[in-house]
């Protein structure tokens, strides 16, 4: 298969969700916390309901492995009016592709449905989108970045992915400053749009409305001198162990302080060249990431001339159901240097 229908469907779904969060971002964002106390905006609701309404018309015996599920906003007429609001508010900024993504949403209840179809509990079998609507919460949150993500995953294999970064430059040659985290903006030259089909390459392309603009093909940088590689890692010490990459970083004689920034931002970043390493090493040895987190990323890297593996050296597998629960961290690195890395990961780690 070519997949340019299904990556052509989740570019523009992802590119009319942004719109939604873009409006939150500047506005009131409307947080809950979830059981496992993560935050929640109305914003994830609104994003995550315009996308799988736009896969539920093109691909409608696909399933869905979506981050949120609509029964508190059940409970919530007021927030369900709130986001109600929203979708329609990005359907009509947006209607250009409207036809494409199957009209518009009609109703609140048409939209908590839509949300709920997000329940798919993921598998080694058949084709299974896996949706995160807003990535790096927090970093939308505190005004850093985000992205919005979306990918296929068929037979346990990822073979289409997008990010949309509102937050990132347009230009792919820009470095990473190191307040990039903290300080977000989507005002011009910011909002980049990446997409990769498995065994065809990665592309970024300026995020806008309806139709999609002008692509091009994106690469990794070589890393001649890993002394001055830039060191992606998450914002969130929770997220990822601080000081376990502080010590790989030395151990590789990396001097320059790292990047942080919240969500598969890092993915894209480094898959144009931007950044050249990203880390994320488990906090707590129960931990399982999700696979939204991580797939549409994972594929983009992979297709720019990357290699991403776990910190055991071992493909993510996302064929295992809504987590990598045989996955242990994340080595993402340029292919010449990968194995590099991985030997410093595995010597600090394993002196622990």
């Amino acid at each position: 298969m070519s997949y340019q229908k299904e990556v052509h469907i989740a570019q523009l779904a992802v590119q009319r969700a942004t719109i939604l969060t873009q409006r939150v971002f500047h506005g009131t964002k409307g947080t809950e916390s979830k059981d496992d106390r993560s935050p929640v905006t109305v914003g994830d609701y609104g994003a995550q309901a315009l996308i799988i309404h736009a896969i539920q018309h093109n691909f409608p015996n696909d399933e869905i492995v979506g981050e949120e599920e609509a029964s508190t906003l059940r409970q919530n007429p007021n927030l369900t009016t709130q986001i109600w609001d929203l979708v329609k508010a990005a359907q009509l900024d947006d209607t250009a592709a409207e036809q494409e993504l199957g009209g518009p949403l009609e109703s609140p209840e048409q939209m908590l449905q839509a949300i709920d179809a997000g329940r798919s509990a993921g598998g080694l079998r058949g084709r299974i989108w896996a949706l995160d609507p807003i990535d790096g919460t927090k970093g939308f949150l505190r005004g850093g970045q985000y992205a919005v993500c979306l990918a296929l995953i068929e037979d346990g294999d990822v073979k289409v992915g997008v990010l949309a970064c509102p937050n990132l430059p347009v230009d792919d040659s820009a470095p990473l400053s190191a307040d990039v985290g903290e300080k977000g903006s989507d005002g011009e030259g910011r909002g980049v749009l990446f997409a990769a089909v498995f065994r065809t390459g990665a592309t970024s392309r300026p995020l806008g409305q309806g139709a999609l603009r002008t692509s091009r093909p994106i690469r990794m940088q070589d890393v001649p001198d890993i002394t001055q590689a830039t060191f992606c890692e998450s914002v969130e010490a929770g997220h990822s162990s601080h000081g376990d990459q502080a010590a790989i970083a030395k151990k590789l004689g990396i001097t320059k302080e790292s990047v942080r920034m919240d969500s598969q931002a890092k993915y894209g970043s480094i898959a144009r060249g931007a950044g050249d390493l990203y880390l994320r090493l488990p906090v707590r040895a129960d931990y399982e990431e999700k696979i939204w987190d991580h797939a549409a990323g994972d594929l983009i890297v992979r297709e720019a001339g990357g290699k991403v593996t776990d910190a055991e050296g071992k493909p993510l597998d996302f064929g295992r159901g809504r987590t990598l629960k045989d996955n242990k961290g994340v080595v993402a690195a340029p292919k010449t240097v990968h194995q590099q890395v991985l030997d410093a990961v595995k010597s600090v780690l394993s002196s622990k």
